[in-house]
C-alpha cells in the first residue's frame, strides 16, 4: 500500500461513527478540481503499512472506523489485505471509489461497512470532466455492484456549475436511479489540481433546491453537502 497520509480523527467522513481517514496514492483520473493533488502521483509513501497499524492499536477502542478514500484506492494491488487487516483489528471500514474498477470493488464488499462511490457526471461527459479515457460500462457494472451489495452506501457528485447543467442532473438521477443516498456536494476552490479552477464556482442555495427538485423522482434521498 502506498499511503500518502492519516488524518487521525474526524467526525464527518463515516456517517454516524468516528473515524480515522488513511489516504492512498495515486488517480487513474484527473479532475481539475481535484482537493488532493499531492495524492494524484505515486511516490514515496508518507506512512508505511505497520506505522499505520501502529497507530490504529492506540485508537482500539477509541475509534468506531476507517475510511480508506485517495487518490483512488482501487489502484493499490493490496487493498483487500489491507482491509481485511483493518477488520481483524475490530474496525468498521468505509471505501471511497471512483467506481472505474468494479471487479475491486466487488472482492472489497464481504469486507466493507459503507462504500461510497462518486459520480463524476453523465456517462457522456465522465471524459470531459475527469480528463481522462474511462469505460462507461465500468462505472455502469459498480454502480449496479454497490445498489445490491447490501450494505450501507452513497453517491456523490462534487458540482462545478460550468461542468454540470440541470440536464445533466436529471441525467444522473436516470443513471443511480433509486438510489438509497445521493449527496450533492458544493465545490470549494481551496486547493485544486488545475489551478485555473480556482476561478470556478458552485450553484446557489436556490439553484440546488431546484436540482435536488429535478433528482426526486429517481433518488428519495437527495442531500445537500
Amino acid at each position: 500500500m502506498l499511503l500518502g497520509g492519516v488524518q487521525k480523527t474526524s467526525l464527518l467522513d463515516f456517517p454516524d461513527k468516528l473515524s480515522a481517514i488513511v489516504f492512498t496514492q495515486g488517480c487513474n483520473f484527473r479532475c481539475g478540481y481535484c482537493h488532493n493533488p499531492e495524492l494524484i502521483v505515486m511516490k514515496e509513501p508518507a506512512w508505511t503499512e505497520p506505522a499505520f497499524f501502529e497507530f490504529l492499536k492506540t485508537r482500539t477502542g477509541k475509534l468506531d472506523g476507517v475510511v480508506i478514500t485517495g487518490g483512488e484506492p482501487c489502484l493499490q494491488k493490496d487493498l483487500i489485505d489491507f482491509i481485511k487487516t483493518i477488520k481483524q483489528m475490530g474496525f468498521l471500514v468505509k471505501l471511497d471509489s471512483n467506481g472505474t474498477f468494479p471487479e475491486k470493488i466487488q472482492e472489497a464488499l464481504p469486507f466493507l461497512d459503507y462504500i461510497a462511490m462518486d459520480i463524476k457526471a453523465p456517462l457522456e461527459k465522465y471524459s470531459l470532466v475527469t480528463n481522462s479515457a474511462i469505460n462507461p460500462d465500468k462505472i455502469k457494472e459498480s454502480i449496479n455492484i454497490i445498489m445490491t451489495s447490501g450494505i450501507d452506501y452513497e453517491f456523490r457528485t462534487t458540482v462545478v456549475k460550468s461542468q454540470l447543467s440541470y440536464e445533466d442532473f436529471a441525467k444522473i438521477g436516470k443513471l443511480i436511479k433509486g438510489a438509497e443516498k445521493y449527496y450533492l456536494q458544493k465545490f470549494i476552490p481551496s486547493k485544486t489540481l488545475d489551478e485555473k479552477m480556482m476561478n470556478e464556482k458552485t450553484y446557489s442555495e436556490s439553484e440546488f433546491n431546484e436540482i435536488m427538485a429535478i433528482l426526486k423522482p429517481d433518488i428519495e434521498n437527495v442531500f445537500l453537502r
